[in-house]
């Protein structure tokens, strides 16, 4: 994360130093997708208003990883891409809690107190009416509109955002990601769904099959992707067509965690340390475990067949 923006992002309660005033908001922001930029429409739109920065605040991990380890829903994207996101949809300053023992002890009075009043001096909290927070439990839109007559602070819950009547959020892309409808799951988000990460060596394996890949380390319990697809991958401003993998690698020992395994057409170099952007655009098959390499690198050849028939067609 060295590479955000220092005055922007903030990790950590300690880090926080005492502003002025601030337009706020509080959530997952898992995926930064429409019913997302809905909120932060409200929030950059009342800041420019009262001439104050505009700040979200999320947490490291998500409160139900936190709680629920890898049962936890599978995330759409890293803590990098989000804030990256957030910045995109004009908001001036992040503030990335890690969600801890400390954190979690934290009663609702004195998160308001502590973080919202004398860290962040709000002037203005934009908060969804079902929001909980606190130890006791006890923080929700009511006690929030107590505590902001005690201190000057506004607060409004945030607009609800729908497509074919029905609430756009992060549960609804990850329905229609399991279900490989990427069309579906683009006009939720606003913009093509995509995995992005750092080029890392891997057990090179794609190599002596005569595949090479380049595998990106997703670092989750669990990806909201599960199979083989053809994609287009970007680094830089250089961008390929090909195939990929997200899985454990069931057939070569299987991995605790999903890795990112792309093939890129036509490509040959050296991407190691390259961060890279890969855009799934139609699901091939599921993820299967094959009796022998041999049978594994036939099945590869197929993919690698029947993604480039896939993109010949569209053009």
């Amino acid at each position: 994360m060295t590479d955000l923006p220092h005055q922007h992002f903030t990790r950590g309660l300690h880090n926080l130093r005492p502003v002025a005033g601030s337009v706020v908001t509080i959530g997952s922001f898992d995926g930064v997708h429409r019913g997302h930029q809905a909120i932060l429409r409200q929030v950059t739109g009342k800041a420019k208003e009262l001439g104050l920065p505009s700040t979200v605040i999320v947490f490291e991990p998500q409160p139900h990883e936190y709680f629920s380890g890898d049962k936890a829903p599978a995330r759409l994207m890293r803590m990098r891409e989000k804030a990256l996101a957030l910045f995109a949809a004009g908001i001036d300053h992040v503030v990335c809690l890690q969600f801890n023992a400390s954190l979690r002890q934290l009663s609702a009075a004195e998160f308001i107190k502590h973080v919202l009043v004398d860290g962040l001096g709000v002037k203005y909290l934009v908060i969804g009416d079902d929001f909980r927070f606190g130890c006791d439990r006890s923080g929700d839109y009511q006690a929030l509109q107590s505590a902001g007559e005690q201190y000057g602070f506004e607060v409004t819950d945030t607009h609800t955002f729908e497509i074919d009547s029905e609430r756009v959020s992060s549960t609804r892309v990850r329905a229609e990601l399991e279900q490989a409808d990427f069309a579906k799951a683009a006009e939720l988000l606003g913009k093509p769904y995509v995995i992005s990460g750092r080029v890392g060596f891997g057990q090179q394996l794609g190599r002596t099959l005569g595949v090479p890949t380049a595998n990106v380390q997703l670092r989750r319990y669990r990806s909201p992707l599960n199979g083989v697809f053809a994609v287009n991958a970007c680094v830089g401003d250089q961008c390929w067509q090909g195939v990929a993998n997200v899985g454990v690698r069931p057939t070569v020992g299987g991995a605790t965690k999903p890795i990112l395994e792309v093939h890129l057409f036509d490509y040959a170099g050296d991407l190691y340390g390259s961060n890279m952007v890969v855009e799934f655009v139609h699901k091939l098959r599921d993820e299967q475990k094959f009796d022998s390499i041999d049978l594994l690198k036939a099945q590869i050849y197929r993919d690698m067949d029947d993604a480039r028939e896939y993109f010949s067609a569209r053009v």
